[in-house]
């Protein structure tokens, strides 16, 4: 309900609510369609990010700002952490990037937490993409070499309202942090899970990222180091596994499908 792009209904918003803290969740997340709506992709990701942040430094509010994994190149063979070089393979990535810049040039008193792979029972993403074809085909084929790992949104959101806390209670510290589930996973290997848990009958094969092409590139290696969000916050990761249970029986109950998980 709120044009994250236009100044004047930013600036009335926090006239208003005058926030203690704006949880920038908000994102042009079209891939793909980032490459030819670059405008679009920049006012969204780039330009509201750095509007919003001199708002919350003009009254005195804590941003967290919602950044992903998409910001490196994926050559590392090693988690990458927050100091890790950043050099981003698509426009997306990019604008994204750029986001975090504006973020902290116009409010340094922010936190940025970068996440991959993110997920949930609503909205648009891999998981429901995947329960729908795996209805709807006998089967399927998914990438096998592109590496990192999934963030269930629950747990995400669930560790930002820890952070908050700790933040209101004098701890933590500003700046850019990784979050996402624990373990390395594929693609391939994250549909073979749903499909486990699901107890579908489609085949998954796997497939390299040359026999999918797509408009942009993604990296082959996304994995972050969570380290330092961990022990900053003090904070309990789940494992990507644990989590996609979760999820699953969620969406179970809210289609009110029976709950196949074990």
């Amino acid at each position: 309900t709120l044009d994250l792009t236009d100044h004047a209904s930013l600036k009335e918003i926090f006239n208003r609510q005058n926030p203690q803290y704006f949880i920038n969740a908000a994102a042009y997340t079209g891939v793909d369609k980032a490459e030819t709506e670059k405008e679009l992709a920049y006012a969204v990701n780039a330009t509201a990010p750095g509007m919003i942040a001199s708002l919350c430094n003009e009254y005195a509010t804590r941003l967290i700002h919602i950044s992903t994994d998409y910001v490196f190149n994926g050559n590392s063979q090693q988690p990458y952490s927050e100091t890790g070089e950043t050099d981003p393979v698509n426009y997306y990535g990019f604008t994204k990037l750029e986001g975090e810049k504006l973020v902290l040039k116009n409010c340094p008193q922010s936190i940025i937490i970068r996440t991959s792979w993110v997920y949930s029972s609503f909205g648009h993403n891999f998981v429901k993409t995947m329960l729908r074809l795996m209805k709807e085909r006998s089967s399927i084929s998914v990438v096998n070499d592109q590496f990192g790992a999934p963030t269930y949104a629950g747990d995400l959101a669930e560790a930002i309202v820890q952070i908050i806390s700790k933040i209101e209670n004098g701890q933590g510290e500003f700046g850019i942090y990784h979050y996402s589930n624990q373990g390395r996973i594929s693609w391939y290997d994250f549909a073979k899970a749903i499909k486990g848990i699901t107890g579908s009958t489609c085949e998954v094969n796997a497939i390299p990222t040359a026999a999918y092409p797509t408009p942009a590139k993604r990296p082959s290696f996304s994995l972050m180091n969570t380290e330092k969000i961990k022990r900053v916050f003090n904070l309990s990761i789940p494992n990507w596994e644990e989590s996609l249970h979760s999820c699953l029986k969620t969406w179970n109950v809210a289609n009110n499908s029976p709950d196949t998980s074990p």
